[in-house]
Order: C-alpha cells, then sequence, then structure tokens
C-alpha cells in the first residue's frame, strides 16, 4: 500500500512538472492594444518573431495597452502598460518615454519597439523562445550622450515657436473655390506652467455660376477672419490649477466685426493629473466677459454691446484593457439674462467585447440659445446653400455606431505585402 501511494504521488508530481514545462515550451501570446495611437503593426511583427500576435485579447497571455499623450513642445508621451494574463496573471508591467517633436515616423517605431521589447522580456524569459534570446546590456553612446543633453539646460528655455502657412484652389467650369490662411504660435509648457500666444487670419473666395430662367448668374462668397489669442495654465498641486484666456477676433461669418474676450477659471481632476494615460476626470468652472462690435445689427438690435457670462465644463475619459470611454458636458450662459445659453453633452465608447466581438458609439448634441450676434433679417436662399453666414439654429447633434466580429483564426504572425499597392489591392475597383 505504501509503495502503491508514493507511486501515485510521484506521477502526480510528473504530470505537474511535464504539464509545466509544456507551457514554458509554448510562445507567448501577444496582443497589441494601440487605444488612442497609431501603432505601424507590419512593423512589429517583422521586428518580433519569437512570439504570436493574436486578434483575440481574451486568448493572448499579454495584453499590451499603448496610450500617446502630446507635449507641449510637438512631441509625445508614450506609456506601455503590459498586462499578463492565464498562466501570467500576477506579473504586469508600466513604461514610459518621451518622443522628440522633430522625430521622424521611422525613428519614432525605432523606439516603440525597443520599449515593446524590453517590456515583453520578462514574459518571453518564461517561455522556449528564451533559448533565442541575446540581450546587450552594454549603454551605447548615443544613449550616453542624450542622457547628458537632458541634463543641460534648455537654450530656449522650453520655448517652441511654430509658423504655418497653406491655401488651396478647387475648380470646375461652375465653381470656384480659393482659400488660403496662416497661423503663427509660440508656447511654453513644463509641469507648473503652460502659456502660449498665437495669430491667425484667413480668407476664403468661393464663386458660383448657375443658369436661371433669366440666363446666368453668378454669386460670390467672401469670408474672412482674424484673431489673436493668449491663454495661461498654472498649476496648483496634483489635483488643482487655474489660468486665463484672452482673445481679439474678427469674423464676417459670425458678423464679428471685433471681439475682445476675456475668461479666468478654476480647474480640478479627480485623479491626479500624471494619470492622464489611463484616466482623466476633469471638473472646471469660469467666468468670461466680452466686448462685441458688429457688422450689421443683430436681431436684437444691437451694433455693439459688452457682455458677461460664466460656464462649468466636465471632460473623463478612461483607456483599459477593456477599450475606451470619453464623456464631456459643457453649459454656459450670459448673466445679464439666463435664458441666452449653450449646453452640449458628447460621449464615445468603444467596448471589446468579448474575443473577436467589438462594439462603438459616439454621440454629440447640443442646445443653441445664446446667437445674439446672428445679422437682424433672414437669410436669403444663397445665403442658406452657400454657408455664406452663420444661421440660426436651436440645436444640432451628431451619432456615429458601429459593430464588428471576427472569428476564424486568432494568429495574426504573418506580413503579406503583395499587390497591396496604396489602396485595397489590384483586384479591387471603384
Amino acid at each position: 500500500m505504501r509503495k502503491l501511494l508514493i507511486s501515485f504521488l510521484f506521477l502526480c508530481l510528473f504530470t505537474s512538472a511535464k504539464a509545466q514545462n509544456d507551457k514554458q515550451k509554448q510562445r507567448l501570446k501577444v496582443f497589441i492594444d494601440c487605444s488612442n495611437t497609431w501603432c505601424d503593426q507590419t512593423f512589429l511583427k517583422t521586428e518580433i518573431n519569437i512570439v504570436d500576435f493574436l486578434l483575440d485579447n481574451q486568448a493572448a497571455d499579454l495584453h499590451v495597452l499603448i496610450t500617446e499623450q502630446s507635449t507641449g513642445s510637438g512631441g509625445s508621451n508614450f506609456q506601455l502598460i503590459f498586462f499578463g494574463q492565464n498562466n501570467y496573471k500576477n506579473q504586469s508591467d508600466t513604461l514610459r518615454f518621451g518622443i522628440n517633436p522633430n522625430t521622424t515616423d521611422f525613428e519614432r517605431r525605432d523606439v516603440l519597439i525597443k520599449y515593446l521589447k524590453l517590456g515583453m522580456a520578462p514574459f518571453v524569459a518564461k517561455t522556449a523562445s528564451a533559448d533565442g534570446v541575446t540581450i546587450n546590456m552594454k549603454q551605447s553612446n548615443t544613449g550616453k550622450e542624450k542622457k547628458e543633453a537632458a541634463l543641460t539646460k534648455d537654450p530656449w528655455n522650453y520655448w517652441v515657436f511654430r509658423v504655418s502657412t497653406n491655401g488651396n484652389i478647387n475648380a470646375d467650369k461652375v465653381y470656384k473655390s480659393l482659400r488660403y490662411s496662416g497661423r503663427i504660435t509660440a508656447n511654453r509648457t513644463t509641469e507648473d506652467l503652460k502659456i502660449e500666444f498665437s495669430t491667425y487670419a484667413s480668407k476664403n473666395k468661393t464663386g458660383y455660376e448657375y443658369e436661371t430662367t433669366t440666363g446666368t448668374e453668378k454669386f460670390t462668397v467672401n469670408n474672412n477672419e482674424y484673431s489673436f489669442d493668449h491663454s495661461l495654465i498654472k498649476s496648483i498641486n496634483n489635483h488643482w490649477s487655474y489660468g486665463y484666456e484672452a482673445n481679439m477676433n474678427s469674423s464676417t461669418f459670425s458678423n464679428n466685426k471685433s471681439r475682445l474676450f476675456f475668461r479666468t477659471g478654476i480647474e480640478f481632476d479627480v485623479f491626479p493629473y500624471k494619470d492622464v494615460n489611463t484616466k482623466f476626470f476633469t471638473i472646471n468652472y469660469t467666468i468670461d466677459a466680452r466686448r462685441n462690435v458688429y457688422y450689421d445689427t443683430t436681431i436684437y438690435n444691437k451694433t455693439k454691446e459688452t457682455l458677461t457670462g460664466h460656464g462649468v465644463e466636465m471632460n473623463m475619459s478612461f483607456n483599459q484593457k477593456w477599450g475606451s470611454a470619453s464623456v464631456g458636458a459643457n453649459y454656459h450662459n450670459y448673466l445679464s439674462n439666463w435664458k441666452y445659453f449653450n449646453l452640449g453633452i458628447n460621449a464615445f465608447i468603444s467596448v471589446r467585447i468579448s474575443g473577436g466581438l467589438s462594439f462603438n458609439v459616439g454621440a454629440f448634441g447640443g442646445l443653441t440659445r445664446d446667437q445674439i450676434y446672428l445679422p437682424k433679417g433672414g437669410a436669403t436662399e444663397q445665403e442658406v446653400l452657400t454657408r455664406r453666414r452663420q444661421l440660426a439654429s436651436g440645436y444640432n447633434y451628431y451619432t456615429s455606431f458601429g459593430l464588428s466580429y471576427r472569428f476564424g483564426s486568432k494568429l495574426s504572425n504573418f506580413v503579406n505585402p503583395r499587390f497591396g499597392g496604396g489602396g485595397g489591392g489590384m483586384f479591387f475597383f471603384d
């Protein structure tokens, strides 16, 4: 009896060890989740070929959530969260790195693949694929230079300047559109302070030609816009910040010959600002004052007026393994008459329900009761059709939704660009 018991225990231990050994010999199954950024999946699969890339997040051993946030200099901060699943469910890690604003797409993907490999290394180490991995722990000269550069004082004191201009011409026999614009910005962003200056100008000229009962008619639309903006945001601590915004604007489309605007307020973030990659929930309250001078007399018989108002805004977003979600709401009214208000609500959610089933829905809705700047008198048929000026509207909304389901093979290891071209392939036509 004693020998039988010993044999049984030995068999159990051997079976358990064999099962564990078989699990370790399996290739690591990885699901790449680029939540709010674009990833070159082709490059990832060709550079990392010792794992199995899956299209099903539930079947993966490792779920990698990649998020990106823009920096004040025009660069990006990336966060990679490695969620262990199945046999690795007690294992997780988070890596963060920055990308310079002048980095090319080629350099950007090289940095991403480097940190992706670093984060996956502890998981791959527990599989048979670790036998084919070579790790170089030497610091390169480039890395040393980057470290020294990070310690060097910025000669620009974190100021970033941008100058841009663009234009387009679109024409056919009965239609011609000419548009050009320019913008100059200067901004300085640190953890404690965010300052920005911006100036903008644009001109849009559109001509229409159409047949009527009396002959050929021509109609031309001219819209010009000029603006100067300045804002300053100061942090108080990990949850609170305050700031102000000033603006000078002129727009023929909105009947504003000149508008001077100033707004100041305070904001509270339920979560620390440093968690912006995964969760973000802010509420802010602002008060404002504006001086408007109009091109045409408004619907309330005004050619100029001074107004004060206040508003509240809420924004919330989450990037998690199950998907992403964002909700926003804003309300503003004029203190002189509370019936002049503006209310807007937006929401978007993308949920990976299970395996290959995913669902997304987005919606925006708004009530517009503060269009006090609209010119007196109704718009002509031509002005309505050509959008020559802003039109009265008590509301606006937008919705989108989608559902997708994928089944079949879960593997996504292979890359085949043959006859790919720049579109859907040579055998598909419009």
